[in-house]
């Protein structure tokens, strides 16, 4: 019988963890695969806001911290540290991009997205903007990869600004990016 007290993981000793890795730019939780800890009482809600315990983090610094370990595997999301793995839930996509600047024209356009927490991710062939839509409301909702396998929900101001940046190709209306193009709606469903 072990007499060890088994760890019980909180948010508190999940970012002195990645404080003490001091590493640079994200970190490299793709390479950290420590045992599973359990669930930690902690929500991203669909508009990015993050929550522990019920209550909002109001700390940005502690909020792109989480956001730099958060890894997802086989449709969960966890914040990973090098010794330890916890689960973590997420209402729709973990990030919300909130801007997007565009350079180039046509079809060698490039869409830089910038998410809620300072993330920067360029839409093309490695990172997809997709759209899915509501069975029964036909409702949007635009989606962009900002890193393995993480997506940011295109906020409601920034999709409409994409939306004016939409052409006809093949038969859909959508957009152009580092030479590929994001459908978003069949171009026959369009009010024009």
């Amino acid at each position: 019988m072990s007499t060890q007290n088994p760890v019980i993981p909180s948010a508190e000793g999940i970012a002195a963890s990645v404080r003490a890795s001091k590493t640079r730019g994200l970190p490299p939780v793709h390479k950290w695969n420590p045992p599973f800890c359990g669930d930690l009482d902690m929500r991203i809600a669909r508009d990015g806001t993050w929550f522990y315990e019920g209550s909002p983090i109001g700390r940005i610094g502690l909020v792109k911290l989480f956001s730099s370990i958060l890894k997802m595997e086989d449709g969960r999301y966890f914040l990973v540290t090098p010794v330890e793995k916890v689960g973590i839930t997420v209402d729709d996509a973990p990030f919300v991009a909130t801007d997007f600047t565009v350079t180039g024209e046509g079809q060698d356009q490039v869409i830089r997205f910038e998410t809620h927490v300072g993330d920067f991710t360029d839409a093309g062939p490695d990172n997809p903007i997709r759209v899915e839509r509501d069975d029964e409301s036909g409702e949007p909702a635009p989606y962009v990869h900002v890193r393995a396998g993480l997506e940011a929900l295109i906020d409601r101001k920034s999709f409409y600004r994409l939306v004016e940046l939409g052409v006809e190709n093949d038969g859909w209306f959508g957009v152009w990016s580092q030479g590929q193009f994001f459908p978003m709606i069949p171009a026959d469903e369009l009010d024009l």
